[in-house]
């Protein structure tokens, strides 16, 4: 881009009412610093404030050129009358890393006792070094450089932290209530706008999902209380379910937090988001990346009557109560010393959860990124030194409990703990750094994940991850201008850094799109392993994920490690038959709903790990359990296989990654050969006996233990989004689990859609045995509503291709996906007939194909939020329902929901998904 460009550019935003675009292209600041070099030219004071206030920082190549030519002003070489070598000191300072590392260790290990001590002063509050930096630090010390000494003693010290200004003692706040139940990261950042996310201010005029009326009543409200922070909160509902959305808390941070630095626009830090059921794990985990505070307000209970028992409505929901108001507008008091909230003088509730010292810690340091990189700065400064560094940071909480057995996620969190204390055993609640195996980055926060990597100045890999994905699902259903703009950006980006992509950078193999968890899936060869993914369905049926903001892949990209604690268990076993009609879909749902009966509506799974004792279902199967867990609001879930299972998925991966491999995508370190190998080694050590299939110990302790009954599992289950439920708390929770009865067959269907992760090989060949079925029943296949069906992956295309089943759907379509001439436009009108669309997320996702508003959809995808798959009319609301396929096939056929007996007619002599419990002791 030029900078006539530029101006151009800029005049298009003003009419969108934005400020000019941050930069970061190298050759735009070159021709900026050119102009204001010349100190005649027209455009030198606006190209000063471009490079002073306009420019990224980190690795971007604009920082780059930014970087070089501060340090020609400080050595002289460039005189600029309004940057002084002080000022293009303190520049630098807030350049994050990468190029202005290398410059200032220039300047400090220079030969001018001035400038090197200047910018030894500025070294010491960075903390964003790599191991190059570090090396010529730990060079020069060795040479017998002085200032090399002073810095790595600093380093040492973690004076960088320890400096820093304490957190204030009492932060005054006032409430902005943005919606009444769960609240979907949804609403702070709409899935449709994903194109925008890396545009920051761009992108935050689509909070609320563009409700100009809430975003005009919170700047109101910020007007009324300039002296307050404002809290964002989720009433009588957990705040920020569904996707971690770093973009959702950018934008909250955007409109409601402090700006980072002043020379950096519209990266704004330190939101103050709660929710009365607190904030989803995942999101939580990304208000802590910008070094917010969430909070769980508790301001509404459970009514009990006189003798402890709670108190149910007509419907057999619990009766709320409020213990104290936090209407928009109310002023509170958080006291961060006390860790309490305050209204006035009145005390409403401890807050210590969300005050942990390591909490505390990320809001003094400004996000948890500055104390990973600094803890890994002071045990390098320390080690360099030979001494012992001095305990700067809380210590990790160690919890190790004599005689106690471990939980599965508990063992592979002590086998890949790093820093613990040497054989000590750790169980949950236990604070731990651990190495991660795999790690996923998805393609509409992929361009966020790589400006996180800039900006923390990681130009590549960590060596300890062992394979790492870009996918390209999210983008799949149509390839507008967008995303020919955005995607082929991300995948060069991303395969530089060392990831394998979707889409090779060079055109040489066929572009993947297949779903992002179903990828990692396959690429978790061990069940050992800790995965992490930049998508809230990262739910591996093999080890242990969790999904993340793009912040914390970044984080993971670069360090190969990430930070948490141990989370506490829930174990789910099995007893009991399903009926041969059943699906286990089916299973999956009423695990809810018995769950929440069982335990007398608390949902026990929210925010812990799910132990599913599923035995005897290979990967591929079992992961319909495991991805339905986000659903479930639980943090992560493990699968306890048998040892031949396991086997069985194991050669199921290999076989995938030799496809991958076969169309050549491996990279030069040769990442999935690598994987392959892998898993010959853990086949080889179940086969032999020496390290069975990961079990549990018997003697572990559980927070709680739910036991699924098959046998009461009567007809199909549907997750319903109850939309005209009096109580709003209760709409769109994933809670509502329903039996295909209550819709009493009348209950009329405008559009069905099969797929998503949620989906496999088997549900594409039930879906083709029931056509073949309707056909043999009523002699042609007509559907009442239209059918949208989306493989996950292109290796289910090509086997139900090799198997004749592709045969048979396209027989019945009347559309067919063509990645050669791919959709240009989201559809926004359906016939009644089947579409065969590319392999990817389609409906689930909701950021390019919807269904047409109003509608009630049938589908079984994962997410039924407001919005998500279909917007509301004038008349009447959108309304996803979630269910099995053979229930969706058949709804589209009918166009309303079929009885049962019309349901078991459809799926006679079909090869539904079945789930046997397993019949050995699961546990050692």
């Amino acid at each position: 881009m030029t900078y006539n460009d530029y101006i151009k550019e800029i005049e298009e935003r003003k009419g969108q009412g934005l400020h000019p675009k941050p930069i970061d292209s190298a050759e735009l600041l070159s021709e900026i610093i050119a102009q204001i070099k010349d100190t005649s030219n027209a455009h030198r004071k606006d190209s000063l404030q471009f490079f002073i206030y306009n420019t990224l920082p980190g690795t971007t190549p604009a920082a780059g050129a930014k970087a070089k030519f501060l340090k020609e002003i400080i050595l002289g070489e460039s005189v600029v009358e309004e940057i002084t070598p002080a000022f293009a000191f303190e520049l630098l300072s807030h350049m994050k890393g990468g190029p202005s590392i290398k410059v200032l260790l220039d300047l400090a290990l220079g030969n001018d006792t001035n400038i090197a001590s200047e910018a030894a002063k500025v070294l010491k509050t960075q903390v964003f070094l790599y191991d190059a930096d570090m090396a010529r630090l730990k060079e020069a010390c060795k040479a017998g450089n002085a200032v090399a000494k002073d810095l790595l003693e600093s380093y040492a010290k973690a004076e960088f932290f320890t400096k820093l200004p304490e957190v204030d003692e009492e932060i005054d706040i006032v409430t902005f209530i943005a919606g009444v139940g769960d609240i979907s990261t949804d609403l702070l950042s709409p899935g449709g706008d994903a194109h925008s996310r890396s545009d920051r201010e761009l992108h935050g005029q689509c909070i609320f999902e563009h409700n100009k009326e809430m975003q005009k009543q919170l700047s109101e409200l910020k007007a009324a209380h300039p002296d307050k922070r404002v809290m964002l909160i989720a009433e009588k509902g957990t705040m920020g379910v569904g996707s971690s959305r770093m973009s959702g808390v950018n934008n909250v941070a955007l409109w409601t937090g402090i700006q980072s630095s002043p020379y950096v626009p519209f990266i704004n830090m330190a939101p103050i988001i709660a929710g009365t059921n607190g904030i989803s794990p995942i999101f939580l985990t990304t208000v802590g990346v910008t070094g917010g505070i969430g909070i769980d307000l508790k301001n509404w209970v459970k009514q009990k009557d006189a003798d402890g028992n709670t108190v149910v409505n007509a419907d057999g929901e619990p009766v709320l109560e409020q213990t104290y108001s936090v209407e928009t507008g109310t002023v509170l008091t958080i006291n961060t010393k006390e860790k309490k909230l305050y209204n006035g003088d009145k005390e409403l509730m401890d807050i210590s959860a969300s005050l942990t010292p390591q909490k505390v810690e990320f809001i003094k340091a400004g996000g948890s990124y500055a104390v990973v990189f600094g803890k890994k700065l002071q045990t390098f400064a320390a080690k360099t030194l030979g001494i012992e560094a001095p305990q700067v940071y809380a210590a990790s909480k160690e919890i190790s409990k004599e005689g106690q057995g471990l939980t599965a996620v508990e063992k592979i969190f002590n086998k890949n703990a790093v820093g613990t204390t040497p054989g000590k055993t750790l169980h949950a609640g236990s604070d731990v750094r651990v190495e991660v195996n795999i790690v996923g980055s998805q393609d509409t926060t992929g361009l966020m994940t790589s400006q996180e990597l800039e900006a923390m100045a990681a130009t590549t890999i960590s060596p300890i991850v062992d394979g790492a994905y870009q996918s390209g699902c999210h983008t799949a259903s149509v390839w507008d201008k967008k995303a020919q703009a955005n995607i082929p950006k991300l995948m060069s980006f991303m395969n530089d850094f060392g990831l394998i992509t979707a889409r090779d950078p060079k055109g040489k193999y066929h572009a993947m799109t297949d779903v992002i968890h179903k990828v990692l899936n396959d690429l978790t060869v061990s069940d050992w392993d800790i995965i992490i993914g930049g998508d809230s369905h990262t739910r591996m049926s093999k080890g242990v994920a969790f999904g993340a903001d793009s912040g914390t892949v970044a984080l993971a990209l670069a360090t190969g490690e990430a930070s948490m604690p141990i989370p506490e268990s829930v174990k789910v076993t099995f007893k009991g038959e399903m009926k041969s009609y059943m699906d286990f879909r089916d299973v999956v749902h009423a695990t809810q709903q018995q769950m929440l009966k069982q335990f007398g509506g608390e949902n026990v799974f929210q925010g812990r790990v799910i132990e599913v004792h599923i035995g005897t279902l290979n990967a591929d199967q079992a992961f319909t359990f495991t991805d339905w867990t986000a659903e479930m609001k639980a943090k992560a879930s493990i699968c306890i296989s048998e040892d031949e299972t396991l086997i069985e998925s194991l050669e199921m991966a290999k076989g995938r990654i030799q496809i991958m491999i076969d169309k050549g995508m491996d990279n030069e370190k040769q990442v999935l050969a690598g994987l392959i190998a892998k898993a010959d080694k853990r086949i080889a050590e179940i086969r032999s006996g020496e390290k069975p299939a990961l079990t549990a110990d018997e003697n572990a302790k559980y927070y709680a233990e739910v036991v699924v009954d098959l046998d009461v599992i009567a007809e199909p289950m549907i997750a319903d989004p109850d939309v005209n439920n009096e109580d709003v708390s209760k709409r769109y929770t994933h809670d509502t689990i329903r039996p295909l009865s209550y819709y009493g067959g009348t209950k009329k269907v405008d559009l069905g859609f099969v797929g998503s992760c949620m989906v496999h090989k088997g549900d594409m060949k039930i879906l083709a045995q029931m056509l073949k079925n309707i056909e043999a029943q009523q002699g042609k296949v007509e559907f009442n509503a239209p059918l949208v069906v989306a493989p996950p992956t292109y290796n289910i295309v090509d086997e139900l291709k090799a198997e004749g089943d592709w045969e048979v759907l396209v027989k019945y379509s009347g559309f067919e996906f063509d990645d050669n001439n791919p959709k240009a436009a989201a559809r926004t009108k359906y016939e009644n007939m089947l579409y065969l669309e590319r392999p990817g997320c389609n409906l689930c996702m909701g950021n390019q194909e919807k269904a047409e508003p109003g509608d009630t959809v049938m589908a079984t995808s994962t997410r039924l939020f407001q919005g998500r798959v279909v917007k509301d009319s004038g008349e009447k609301k959108g309304e996803s329902l979630l269910s099995s396929t053979p229930v969706v096939v058949l709804s589209t056929v009918l166009g309303r929901t079929p009885n049962l007996e019309e349901y078991e007619k459809a799926v006679e002599g079909i090869d539904l998904t079945k789930f046997k419990p397993s019949h050995k002791l699961l546990a050692n």
